[in-house]
């Protein structure tokens, strides 16, 4: 975490269908996946962001940068980005993108052990683990 004075956090794994989202703290670097938020008719819903971030009060959001596996970028890249710029726009709180590669892989094999659970909310608590150097 290089030396960031952040407790709480909300990962965001976006997607053209559904964002999935997670909730984190670097006391226990450890996030909760939450229920997943729609993202319809070509924008996210963003009342439901806006709800998510008045009662978790993060302090930093993560959002997923789905690279490819050599590390350059694709179409989703730039949607990721550009639904990072919004809500540092819209909600005025710093945004980091983390390198979400594998994050995907890992939430399936966590959804098989614990028997279901939203992959992409599981995927945005691989990213927020990620951020805290623990996944």
């Amino acid at each position: 975490m290089s030396g960031r004075r952040v407790s709480s956090v909300i990962a965001f794994d976006f997607g053209t269908s559904r964002i999935g989202v997670a909730s984190g703290q670097t006391l226990t670097a450890s996030a909760t996946p939450l229920p997943s938020i729609r993202h319809g008719r070509r924008r996210p819903d963003w009342q439901a962001i806006e709800q998510l971030l008045r009662r978790w009060q993060p302090e930093i959001l993560l959002v997923g940068l789905p690279l490819n596996m050599d590390g350059t970028e694709n179409d989703i890249c730039c949607l990721a980005r550009g639904f990072a710029d919004e809500l540092a726009k819209r909600f005025d709180r710093p945004v980091e993108m983390v390198d979400e590669r594998l994050s995907t892989r890992e939430a399936h094999e966590r959804k098989d052990h614990l028997k279901g659970g939203d992959i992409d909310s599981l995927s945005a608590q691989v990213i927020a683990e990620t951020w805290f150097g623990c996944a």
